[in-house]
């Protein structure tokens, strides 16, 4: 029976572009349900834009229009992004819709039913006239250093110099213009730390129930904390108005956090779905269901979906999903992605440049795996594989041996030679390439398609079609070889059908057949049928083609920084310098200077360590705001990086932001060590129970 499947990608956040990282998730997703598709299954595949919080209230406010305008320019930005990389959502929406806020109103309700909702008092800054609790990047002032106006709450973005908001010179609300107050707020959690939910978490994400890869089942374990040992924090998942977002029920001025209602977007979107296209939303949801449910997603961002999510819908009624594929990031050319450098590529200026995105789809196909591990874009290479692979190799076949059929043979193809070795060949690794797609090993199933593609092009050069129709008397030896030729052809399209959707829908009009299925494996093209004329179908990629994208990314840079504020950031390095100098003398500090530095608890989201780093750790931290911070700690002596995630630390939040060769650093975290040596070690400093992620530590 043909399964029933549900499928979804993260939700992009509808504040920025499409970049060429993203689209790793993405293409990787559309192929596995192309796949399902071709296979007979009932596949539906859904995303939305994910709408809501404080940045994008900000942005519109900034560009002089409404939330919804903007989301709904980005929306259409976003989609036009995917649908250039052949992205084919079933429906791509909005988490700004009443499908949303009715699904993320039942499961709030249902949860504070069942006791996992409670209220608690915290303390934030806040803007007296919007009435909105600000972050301290959303409060602005004179620099305390070099009296730059404008500048943000943590630190200088003209000399370089880091403080905190109180420092600020005639501080004033990036919102409103107000100049902010210390206020407490009432604010909603999600009791994670629950028995229950503990519980529940430790059956779901265990390497034996198989719903996560093993490093990242690994990796729960870790957060999770030995039995008895429960490290599970609970989860703020209400903002105060004003807030753009879904209000929660029967408490005004509350909303949910655009973390609670992201995941949930995936309900919303599909129950838009279903109302336009007859399903029943019940069959995929309900806690009994036969149905499959599939998670794509980044591996930062699988603390919220193998945890919140899971435990969220458990606990409200609703079943969890079959599996969660996280995968692991995208470097250009071995770097982390940096305008600087010129690779941080939109995907709307590589299609603008004239590249054909196909054949990013291959080559992310080529080095996609299973696992977490990131990919990386090597644009050299980039080049070589394609114009080896998809032109030298899979459409040479065809171009070699189209013109013959159409010119000497009327278009028609001679009888097939079911028995020969390559034919076979292709048959019966037909079955071990779709347990492949089916296992989103797809690296290894372009590796062998590419290997049956050198035995197809083997053959074709052993009958040299070229040379026989230069022979009299060759016209059935001919005739046979390239209807031999265009069958091979066939079923190698159907095995790349997934990654080249264009080039196989083209396929189908040259060869004059139905869309291609996976079953057509098993069948050849008979006597007598009647093709079309070959139309070249894809050309190599021109270095300079590839020269112009990163030209393209770099000229969207800021201007570089002024001879005035080169000074500047020199002179501020020349201070910091200073202040290590000092920083083991005697002097004493007052209150002013110790509040100048920031520290926040922080939750360790991700840990990983850091290729060609001897000492390093990468952490990803969440401090309670929007988005999560990069910090690299020089701790990887000391601690395995999967001992750390889902820990609670204490973090410098106004440090200025490093650029080191690995990435951006934007903070860092706080460890004790003694400095005579006595007691050799790195210790991390840990917060007691209780603290959450973004409280103030004074």
């Amino acid at each position: 029976m043909p399964r029933k499947i549900l499928v979804t990608s993260a939700l992009p956040y509808a504040n920025g572009a499409i970049h060429l990282g993203h689209l790793v998730e993405y293409i990787q997703t559309d192929i596995w349900v192309r796949y399902q598709k071709m296979s007979g299954n009932e596949c539906w595949y859904v995303c939305a834009d994910d709408t809501h919080g404080t940045p994008i209230m900000l942005r519109a406010e900034k560009e002089g229009i409404t939330p919804e305008q903007l989301i709904a320019r980005v929306h259409g930005e976003h989609y036009r992004d995917f649908s250039g990389f052949h992205v084919g959502f079933d429906n791509y929406y909005s988490t700004h819709s009443d499908e949303t806020r009715d699904c993320a109103n039942d499961i709030y309700g249902k949860l504070k039913a069942a006791g996992l909702i409670e209220t608690r008092t915290i303390e934030q800054y806040y803007d007296p006239v919007k009435q909105l609790f600000l972050p301290d990047r959303f409060i602005k002032g004179e620099c305390p250093k070099c009296h730059a106006k404008d500048q943000y709450g943590d630190n200088c973005e003209v000399c370089g110099a880091a403080y905190a908001p109180t420092d600020l010179i005639e501080p004033f609300s990036a919102v409103s213009g107000a100049k902010p107050e210390l206020r407490t707020s009432e604010h909603y959690f999600f009791k994670l730390s629950d028995p229950r939910c503990e519980a529940f978490l430790r059956q779901y994400t265990s390497r034996d129930n198989g719903v996560l890869q093993n490093e990242a089942a690994n990796k729960m374990q870790e957060w999770l904390g030995a039995p008895g040992d429960n490290k599970l924090t609970d989860w703020d998942i209400s903002r105060d108005a004003p807030y753009f977002g879904f209000e929660i029920p029967d408490a005004p001025g509350k909303y949910f956090y655009v973390w609670l209602d992201a995941p949930i977007g995936y309900m919303g979107s599909f129950k838009n779905l279903c109302s336009k296209n007859g399903l029943d939303f019940n069959e995929y949801f309900k806690p009994d269901s036969t149905t499959e449910l599939y998670h794509f997603i980044g591996k930062d961002i699988l603390y919220f979906h193998a945890l919140f999510w899971p435990a969220e819908l458990a606990h409200a009624g609703y079943r969890t999903p079959t599996k969660i594929f996280a995968h692991g990031f995208l470097t250009v050319d071995g770097a982390k992605m940096s305008k600087s450098r010129g690779t941080f590529i939109t995907a709307q200026s590589f299609l603008d440049t004239g590249l054909n995105p196909e054949w990013l789809r291959y080559y992310y196909a080529a080095k996609l795996s299973a696992s977490m591990e990131d990919i990386d874009l090597n644009l050299e290479d980039f080049c070589a594989r394609v114009n080896s692979d998809l032109v030298g190799k899979y459409v040479n076949i065809a171009s070699r041996s189209a013109g013959f059929i159409t010119k000497r043979f009327n278009g028609q193809l001679a009888p097939a030679a079911a028995d020969l070795p390559t034919i076979k060949a292709i048959q019966e690794a037909a079955g071990r390439i779709a347990e492949l797609y089916e296992a989103r090993e797809f690296g290894k199933a372009m590796r062998e398609i590419m290997a049956l593609t050198d035995a197809a092009n083997q053959y074709v050069d052993s009958v040299k079609p070229w040379e026989l129709a230069k022979q009299e008397g060759k016209e059935v030896e001919l005739h046979a070889a390239c209807s031999n030729a265009l069958n091979l052809f066939r079923l190698l399209t159907v095995l790349l059908k997934p990654i080249l959707p264009i080039v196989a829908a083209k396929v189908e009009k040259f060869l004059n057949i139905a869309p291609l299925a996976w079953t057509d494996t098993g069948s050849l093209l008979a006597a007598g049928h009647g093709i079309n004329a070959y139309e070249h179908l894809m050309t190599r990629v021109d270095p300079k083609l590839i020269e112009k994208l990163v030209e393209a990314n770099r000229e969207s840079l800021a201007p570089a920084p002024t001879p005035e504020a080169q000074s500047q950031q020199r002179h501020a390095e020349h201070q910091q310098k200073e202040i290590k100098a000092e920083a083991g003398s005697d002097k004493l500090c007052t209150i002013d200077d110790f509040m100048k530095v920031d520290l926040r608890i922080a939750l360790i989201a991700n840990a990983e360590h850091v290729d060609g780093a001897d000492k390093l750790v990468r952490l990803t931290l969440d401090i309670g705001e929007e988005k999560t911070r990069n910090v690299f700690a020089g701790i990887k002596a000391a601690y395995d990086p999967a001992q750390l995630i889902g820990r609670l630390t204490v973090m410098v939040a106004n440090l200025a932001p490093r650029k080191m060769k690995f990435g951006l650093s934007e903070g860092m975290v706080m460890a004790a060590s003694d400095s005579d040596g006595k007691t050799p070690g790195i210790f991390l400093l840990s917060p007691d129970a209780g603290a959450q992620p973004g409280m103030r530590v004074k």
